[in-house]
């Protein structure tokens, strides 16, 4: 059975930082491009980051670049966001995703894990 598993959403105050991490089961990571996206109330899910499968290069959201990075682990099968001083606007639920190549189109993509919230409030 094919499934993600997020995890490290919480709450923390503006200017901390944050590691979500996603794992595998069923399949490699490394053979799928593995993105984040968020999603806050009342919006759309958005892409926030995205690292590919075949040479690692990576995407960032104009809104995240600089402050979040998405570092590959292919010895754990993880993914992890890093996201370092993290503003009130960063408050969403956070899915990472495998695809066959990095996208910020949620539309386009099938294999989702449950989500994790992410809470940035003094």
């Amino acid at each position: 059975q094919v499934q993600l598993v997020e995890s490290g959403g919480g709450l923390v105050q503006p200017g901390g930082s944050l590691r979500l991490s996603c794992a595998a089961s069923g399949f490699t990571l490394d053979d799928y491009a593995i993105g984040w996206f968020r999603q806050a109330p009342g919006k759309e899910r958005e892409g926030v980051s995205c690292i590919s499968s075949s040479d690692g290069s990576t995407y960032y959201a104009d809104s995240v670049k600089g402050r979040f990075t998405i570092p590959r682990d292919n010895a754990t099968n993880t993914v992890s966001l890093q996201m370092n001083s993290l503003k009130p606007e960063d408050t969403a639920v956070y899915y990472c995703a495998a695809h066959y190549r990095c996208t910020v189109v949620a539309a386009e993509i099938s294999t989702w894990g449950q989500g994790t919230q992410v809470t940035v409030s003094s």
